[in-house]
């Protein structure tokens, strides 16, 4: 493997970004050996001490939040506004977690009365951590954060569609931490690949695309390193009969067309009562239409969101607004609404990641829940109803990790889920991510004799 350079277009208008080198097999070997000189001093140092340098690192995240903002839309198109509070919650994270490193639990047993008998977390070494471009901040800290909070050393290697951003922000972090405790690495999926190949790496820590993530995970049954998977999403919603439609539509728009469709949790498939699916379908376009878009990532991902969309009404579904390239520079796509999907369309099976709502009228809500629990995927779901056992009934038969109701997004800070099936595994957030990023150790010590 060879090393190269990655360069990055503004997908706003085409212009060149910048480019970086990519990583080569010496700069991996010499990242690995160093996280692995440095695991043990940093694993020893207080945790507190640790959470000191994680609340530091935070409040240089908040003075350079202005310029990792425009950088970030600079290579991702992402409005600045919300690129920046993409950088604040980042902060907010690294200082939950130098709140938590501190007091990450451990316990005592009740054994024999002259003995000691406990269990006690320890940090697992090398953590590599590769994670996507859509919130390039606020996901990276989330694990950056939890992992040096526990005493691990990272290897950080951001997404290569926004590696400007990636290497900014290992700057800021790493200004505030010992040597060799946070390394940044750049290059595409062929560099995550060596990565997950190593047998000097513990941890694998993945963020991004299905067949990435299985990549990973083959790779770690062979290494033995642990895996944290948070892979792609075809998130439902449901619409019951007993809502305000119009409401219900503001709630499927924003789901579908955030940050251009470019969420983990978007809405990705849409399936409405027939009571209410003329009036809602109605207030969606009418949404839709008045929205003005950033544009996608970049062209490759704007040709895969259409190749949904054109598949879909190659198959019979209708396109009732957006859902058509438009001319010039960039990567804009419009927000789109399509109706009369049948379920086996790849809008409805498949991750589209884009501004695309297909929707799907349904006869009564025990078919739109039976829909809407089938499928690969098992991220999130959200379903709006004012029937409280509909509510009961969806948030325990759907098989996802997070259920919403009456919301698509939002919930309380520091929540953490699994999730389900080709969507990943291990807990990604929360206190519990801690455990994940530690071994435990049952000590048992008795007088000799």
């Amino acid at each position: 493997m060879t090393a190269g350079t990655i360069e990055i277009r503004n997908p706003a208008d085409g212009s060149v970004v910048g480019s970086v080198p990519t990583a080569g097999e010496d700069e991996i070997d010499a990242a690995l050996a160093l996280a692995n000189r440095t695991r043990t001093t940093w694993a020893r140092t207080p945790a507190a001490e640790r959470g000191a340098l994680l609340h530091t690192a935070a409040e240089r995240l908040r003075i350079n939040a202005d310029e990792l903002a425009a950088v970030n839309e600079s290579e991702t198109g992402r409005p600045r506004a919300e690129a920046r509070e993409g950088v604040l919650a980042g902060a907010g994270t690294l200082d939950q977690y130098a709140e938590l490193g501190p007091v990450h639990r451990g316990r005592s047993l009740l054994g024999d009365v002259g003995a000691t008998d406990l269990m006690v977390p320890e940090p697992r070494g090398v953590v590599v951590a590769l994670t996507p471009w859509n919130d390039p901040v606020a996901v990276a800290c989330g694990l950056l954060g939890a992992a040096l909070a526990t005493g691990n050393t990272v290897v950080h290697k951001p997404s290569e569609r926004a590696p400007h951003t990636g290497e900014l922000l290992g700057e800021v972090l790493g200004g505030v931490l010992p040597g060799g405790v946070l390394q940044t690495l750049h290059g595409d999926g062929g560099v995550g690949a060596v990565l997950a190949q190593r047998d000097d790496v513990d941890v694998l820590a993945h963020v991004g695309s299905t067949a990435t993530g299985r990549s990973i995970a083959a790779s770690a049954a062979a290494t033995g390193a642990k895996t944290l998977l948070e892979n792609g999403g075809n998130d439902p919603l449901l619409v019951d009969e007993d809502v305000d439609p119009e409401w219900a539509a503001g709630q499927a728009a924003l789901g579908a067309f955030a940050n251009s469709g470019q969420i983990c949790v978007a809405v990705e498939r849409i399936y409405v009562h027939e009571a209410v699916a003329e009036p809602f379908l109605a207030a969606l376009v009418k949404d839709a239409e008045g929205r003005t878009l950033a544009p996608l990532v970049d062209r490759r991902h704007r040709d895969h969101v259409h190749s949904h969309v054109e598949d879909a009404l190659e198959r019979g579904a209708r396109l009732l607004t957006g859902g058509a390239v438009p001319d010039g520079p960039g990567a804009h796509y419009p927000a789109t609404v399509l109706t009369g999907c049948e379920p086996d369309l790849r809008v409805m099976t498949e991750e589209t990641f884009g501004p695309v709502a297909p929707v799907r009228v349904v006869a009564g809500f025990d078919d739109g829940l039976a829909e809407a629990a089938k499928g690969e995927y098992g991220l999130a779901a959200t379903v709006l109803t004012a029937s409280m056992a509909h509510a009961q009934r969806a948030w325990r038969e759907l098989p996802a990790g997070t259920v919403k109701v009456n919301n698509v997004f939002g919930g309380a800070p520091g929540g953490a889920a699994h999730p389900r099936g080709r969507s990943g595994n291990g807990y990604g957030y929360g206190p519990e991510l801690l455990d994940e990023l530690t071994q435990t150790k049952l000590v048992h010590v008795a007088p000799p004799g």
